[in-house]
C-alpha cells in the first residue's frame, strides 16, 4: 500500500509540473485521460490566470476601441475637413506704424470653432477647450497620434536591436566589440535634451518642416539612439544559445549564417523581445506626451494627448477647467499602466519556472 501511494503521489507531481490535466478514474491515472498542452497553451493559461494581466489587456483594448472605433460614432471635430478654413475668424486689431511711417492694420487668425471652455453637456460630454474644440473628439484623435507614434518607434527600435544584437552575438570578436562600443556611446547620450535641441532646429523656417510631422521626426531620431538596450538583450541571449546542440546540428548541416541567426536563434529570443517591446511602449508614450507638452509635438489643431495637457500651463484652465486637461492625462496613465501590466504578465507567463 505504501508503495502504491508513493507511486501515485509521484505521478500527480509529475503531471502538475508538466501542466497536464488528469481525470482520475478509480483513483488511478490512465493514459487516455491525460491532456497534453502545447507551449502556447501553457503560456496563455498562465497569462490569463493573472488578474493584473487581464486588467492591463482590458485597458489597452478599451483605449484602441475608444480611439479608432469611437470617431465612427462621435466626431465633432476634424481639422482636415474642407470647411476648416471657413471656420477661422479674422480679427483686425489696432493700427500699427511700420519703419517708413506708413500705417497698416495687423490681422490675426483665431481658430474659434464654437463656445470656448464650455462645461460638459449633452452636446459636448467633456466640454470644449479654449479654442472651442470638442474635448472628447480631440481625445480620440489625439490617441491615434500618440499610440501610432509609440508603436512605430518601438517596432523600429526592436528591428534595429535584433539586427545589430544578432550580428554581435553570433560573430563575436571584433564585430562584437565595435557594435558594443557603439551601444555604449548611444547609452551615454542625453536623449531628452538632444530632442529639445533638435525640435528647436526643426522650427527654423529655412528647413521648411511641416509642423504637423515634427513629432514624427523627433521620435524617429529617438529610435536611432534607443536601440542599444534591445541589442544588448539579443546579444546576451544569442551568446548563450549559439553553443546549444541544435546550433551544432545546424552548423553540421551547412546552413547559412542568416538562416542560423534569423531562423534558429532569433525565434528563441522572441519571448524576451515581446516583453521588452511591451514595457517600452509605456516609455514611448511618456516621451511623446512630454515632447508635446513642451510644444515640440503636433500643433494644437492636430491634437495629441501631450498637446492637450499643455493647456494646463494656464492658471485659469488648471484651476477651473479640469475637463480640458484631466481626460488626456488619465488616458496616458491608462495606456502606460496597461502596457506595463501586460508586460509583467507576459514576463511571468513566458518564464517556464513560474507556476501559479
Amino acid at each position: 500500500m505504501e508503495n502504491e501511494k508513493l507511486i501515485q503521489n509521484e505521478t500527480e507531481e509529475a503531471t502538475a509540473s508538466a501542466d497536464v490535466t488528469v481525470t482520475p478514474e478509480d483513483n488511478e491515472p490512465h493514459e487516455k485521460n491525460l491532456k497534453l498542452m502545447s507551449p502556447m497553451q501553457m503560456v496563455l493559461r498562465r497569462f490569463f490566470r493573472s488578474k493584473l494581466s487581464i486588467i492591463g489587456l482590458v485597458m489597452i483594448v478599451s483605449l484602441f476601441l475608444f480611439c479608432w472605433v469611437g470617431p465612427l460614432f462621435y466626431n465633432q471635430w476634424d481639422p482636415s475637413s474642407a470647411d476648416y478654413s471657413a471656420r477661422v475668424e479674422h480679427t483686425p486689431i489696432k493700427e500699427l506704424v511700420n519703419a517708413d511711417g506708413l500705417g497698416f492694420a495687423q490681422i490675426i487668425e483665431t481658430e474659434k470653432i464654437g463656445e470656448v471652455k464650455a462645461k460638459p453637456s449633452a452636446e459636448h460630454p467633456l466640454g470644449t477647450d479654449e479654442t472651442g474644440y470638442d474635448v472628447l473628439a480631440r481625445l480620440m484623435s489625439g490617441g491615434k497620434i500618440s499610440l501610432t507614434i509609440s508603436f512605430m518607434a518601438v517596432f523600429i527600435i526592436t528591428i534595429l536591436g535584433v539586427i545589430f544584437g544578432g550580428i554581435a552575438g553570433y560573430f563575436g570578436g571584433a564585430v562584437d566589440t565595435v557594435i558594443m562600443r557603439i551601444c555604449d556611446i548611444l547609452m551615454c547620450l542625453p536623449g531628452f535634451p538632444i530632442l529639445l535641441i533638435l525640435g528647436t532646429i526643426l522650427d527654423a523656417p529655412e528647413y521648411g518642416i511641416d509642423q504637423q510631422y515634427k513629432i514624427y521626426y523627433l521620435m524617429g531620431f529617438l529610435t536611432l539612439i534607443s536601440w542599444s538596450g534591445t541589442a544588448r538583450l539579443v546579444r546576451g541571449q544569442i551568446l548563450s544559445l549559439r553553443e546549444q546542440e541544435y546550433m551544432v546540428a545546424a552548423e553540421a548541416m551547412g546552413y547559412s549564417t542568416g538562416r542560423k541567426i534569423f531562423k534558429h536563434l532569433i525565434p528563441n529570443v522572441m519571448p524576451q523581445l515581446i516583453v521588452s517591446m511591451t514595457m517600452s511602449l509605456g516609455s514611448m508614450i511618456l516621451y511623446e506626451a512630454s515632447l508635446s507638452f513642451l510644444g515640440m509635438g503636433a500643433p494644437a489643431k492636430y491634437a495629441a494627448w501631450g498637446t492637450m495637457i499643455q493647456a494646463a500651463t494656464k492658471t485659469d484652465i488648471l484651476t477651473n477647467h479640469f475637463n480640458i486637461w484631466g481626460p488626456p492625462g488619465l488616458c496616458i496613465i491608462i495606456a502606460v499602466l496597461g502596457f506595463n501590466f501586460v508586460g509583467d504578465g507576459l514576463r511571468d507567463a513566458l518564464d517556464p519556472k513560474m507556476r501559479r
